[in-house]
């Protein structure tokens, strides 16, 4: 079940284990701009970059904002063992590189993937001990002015994205916590995020992945 963020069970004077974190919501809920903003305020993180087969949006740039592939090349890729986890969402396929996230995990960073829900649901499977977050909208008429807002979204798209959205968001109580990005608001979640992160690497036991 999600939980709310306190203090009283983490050690401050514990040294900070790198954690592998699970953001996920739905789609324009705003995913990407929170992990950004953590970007432009300091936060030590890897920030994963999916493979995927969809072609790219206006001004996403390979090996920046995804790996995009041929389908056949991210067949190949699952049959080398070479993702942590992979779907197919709205017609493409989605996928976490793993070499990625060992590497990460090796330099003492906290390893951030950003998945949709059904992701986030197979890598509860793969991973347990990974930490996961869901990113609730204020309201569901916010959510649906900020996919609007993308201008990527046909009215067909954007209403079964809205809903899709409803059955993702009755999901949320299997995530560890749940953060509202807020309008105007997106430095509070930012540091939400961060309080979790904090609790998180210092709790007792540590998490342990293997991959």
């Amino acid at each position: 079940m999600a939980a709310q963020l306190s203090s009283s069970s983490a050690s401050s004077d514990k040294k900070a284990s790198p954690l592998i974190v699970v953001i996920s919501g739905p789609s324009g809920v705003g995913k990407d701009t929170l992990i950004e903003r953590m970007s432009e305020l300091g936060h030590d993180h890897h920030f994963t970059v999916t493979a995927t087969t969809r072609d790219p949006r206006p001004g996403e740039r390979e090996g920046v904002n995804h790996h995009f592939l041929a389908k056949e090349d991210f067949i190949n890729m699952i049959a080398a063992d070479g993702l942590l986890e992979w779907a197919e969402v709205y017609g493409n396929y989605y996928g976490v590189p793993k070499q990625q996230v060992r590497d990460a995990l090796a330099r003492g960073q906290h390893v951030l993937i950003r998945v949709d829900v059904q992701g986030a649901r197979r890598l509860r499977q793969l991973l347990p001990e990974a930490l996961q977050i869901f990113v609730l909208p204020p309201s569901m008429p916010v959510l649906r002015k900020r996919l609007k807002e993308r201008g990527v979204n046909s009215a067909e798209d954007m209403e079964r994205r809205l809903v899709a959205a409803m059955t993702e968001i009755g999901e949320s109580d299997e995530f560890d916590y749940c953060v509202i990005n807020e309008e105007d608001h997106l430095d509070e979640a930012v540091r939400q995020v961060s309080d979790i992160f904090e609790k998180e690497s210092r709790r007792e036991p540590p998490r342990v992945y293997e991959i």
